[in-house]
C-alpha cells in the first residue's frame, strides 16, 4: 500500500498549505502539493499529498472523500505510480516528431500530397479491375 494520495476537484484557490491543514485532520501529513500549470502557474485543480503512514492515507480516504474543501467536494484516492513519459524533443514528443519528420500524413507537403495521389490512383486502379471482373458474367 502507498501513503500518497491523489486529491482532484480541487478549487484553483486552493493552496498548498490549505491543502496541508485540511489532510492533518486525518493523520500526519509529510507533503501536500497541488500541480500547477507550467505557462501560467495557475493550479490544475488536482493535487497530491504524503501522508506519513498507511493507515494515514486510508483514514484520510475513509474520512475526508467527498468531503468540501474551499466550497467543493473533494475526490480522495490513493495515487498511481508516475509512468515512464515519452522523451520529448523541442517541445514535440519523441514519438509525434519521428512522424512529423516522415512527411507521412495529411499536412499539405509535397511528400504528403504525392503520397495521397498514389493512394487514390491505387484505389481507381483496384477499382476499375473489380468492373472487369463483373464485365466477364
Amino acid at each position: 500500500m502507498t501513503s500518497r494520495l491523489y486529491v482532484g476537484n480541487l478549487a484553483y484557490s486552493t493552496t498548498d498549505e490549505g491543502l496541508r491543514n485540511f489532510f492533518a485532520a486525518a493523520g500526519e501529513v509529510k507533503s501536500a502539493e497541488i500541480v500547477l500549470e507550467r505557462g501560467s502557474g495557475r493550479s490544475k485543480g488536482f493535487g497530491f499529498v504524503e501522508m506519513a503512514t498507511d493507515e494515514g492515507a486510508q483514514n484520510a480516504i475513509n474520512t475526508l472523500n467527498g468531503k468540501l474543501l474551499d466550497q467543493r467536494p473533494i475526490r480522495i484516492d490513493f495515487a498511481k505510480p508516475k509512468e515512464e513519459r515519452p522523451r520529448s524533443v523541442g517541445g514535440y514528443v519523441q514519438e509525434r516528431a519521428n512522424r512529423h519528420n516522415s512527411g507521412g500524413g495529411n499536412r499539405g507537403n509535397a511528400r504528403g500530397n504525392r503520397d495521397r495521389r498514389d493512394s487514390d490512383r491505387g484505389r481507381d486502379r483496384d477499382r476499375d479491375r473489380r468492373r472487369d471482373d463483373y464485365d466477364d458474367f
